[in-house]
């Protein structure tokens, strides 16, 4: 069932700065010895590299080893590695709630929990203190202002069904993303499988990531985006691109990126130092101020020319439901849109 939900403005007493955890408390010189650090995740490379580097400045002998893929491949890559009985991944990050119910349910994650997050929103924690959402992430619409003329860009998710944008619009796949995987379950909910089945006749050239339709959109290959990262979407307009970011008013998927760490993290310290640093309020204002993104962290801001999130109607889908229907979004968009 999809859920509708609200984003309530609270008034937080100020934290103060936050500081990070001393150079030689037994955490730090811990995670030292072990020298590093293995994160598998569908964060866009230059955010990861980012926060990589922030940490490694931070705290110095620690290396970050980045490994990033979209989110299906992820967990692909996780399970294969787990049955092979490979311990590789410290630290696992995608867009798919859902992948962290199953590895929870499969016992293949380190309850643990990270400093910070007390003050976070619930639907960006795990009841059970396994993981916790990272980043937020909508899943818009966007057009291309050279080619579509304002007044007559699509404004609804339904808007995107009139035959007159056949051939033009481009999507992500959710066999391969996890904010698209979110955003056709959310729509599913809202209108049934029925819209996919009518969305499909319109012809729509497939890209993988949900990054990737930024860049259709852009270059006018195809000028309307039926789904994508609106922080994504975002970065690429403030580059100078002819993108124009459109937020249906009848709903707009909300997805949550969340993080754990691995059970048999090889590098548990330092994964549990890393964890403590992506949530500390600088690494969550630079995802804010690097690439636009949403965070749970009450203390973070926002460009100006953002929308809020509490003014935005949107629509969030249920981490078990999305762990239950994942094989049936897969094979019932690739029965509609033929790949």
């Amino acid at each position: 069932m999809v859920k509708t939900i609200c984003f309530v403005v609270v008034a937080f007493c100020s934290l103060g700065p936050s500081r990070s955890i001393a150079q030689d408390s037994p955490l730090v010189q811990a995670s030292k010895k072990e020298g590093k650090i293995v994160w598998y995740t569908s964060l866009a490379l230059p955010s990861s590299t980012s926060i990589a580097h922030a940490f490694r400045t931070r705290y110095g002998g620690i290396e970050v080893e980045v490994h990033r893929t979209g989110s299906q491949r992820v967990l692909q890559r996780v399970m294969q590695e787990a049955s092979a009985g490979i311990r590789n991944v410290d630290i696992i990050h995608t867009s798919d709630a859902g992948h962290f119910v199953l590895l929870k349910q499969k016992g293949m994650l380190l309850k643990y929990t990270p400093r910070g997050v007390e003050p976070f929103p619930a639907g960006f924690k795990d009841k059970d203190g396994f993981y916790f959402g990272m980043r937020a992430t909508l899943s818009v619409i966007a057009y291309n202002p050279k080619l579509i003329a304002d007044k007559d860009a699509p404004r609804t998710w339904k808007d995107l069904l009139n035959p007159k944008w056949k051939g033009k619009m481009v999507t992500a796949h959710p066999g391969y993303s996890g904010i698209i995987m979110t955003h056709v379950l959310a729509l599913v909910d809202l209108y049934g499988w029925d819209y996919f089945r009518d969305l499909a006749k319109n012809g729509l050239h497939i890209v993988q990531s949900a990054n990737d339709p930024a860049g259709v959109v852009a270059s006018g290959e195809r000028p309307i985006g039926a789904n994508g990262a609106e922080y994504f979407y975002y970065k690429t307009q403030k580059q100078g691109n002819p993108i124009q970011i459109v937020y249906p008013k009848e709903g707009i998927p909300l997805v949550v990126s969340p993080v754990a760490i691995a059970k048999d993290a090889p590098h548990p310290n330092s994964a549990k130092l890393f964890s403590d640093f992506i949530f500390a309020k600088e690494s969550q204002q630079l995802l804010a101020d690097r690439e636009g993104l949403y965070t749970g962290h009450p203390e973070v801001t926002y460009p100006a020319d953002k929308p809020k999130l509490k003014d935005l109607k949107l629509i969030s889908v249920d981490a078990d439901e999305l762990e239950k229907r994942n094989v049936e979004i897969k094979k019932r968009f690739t029965e509609f849109f033929g790949a």
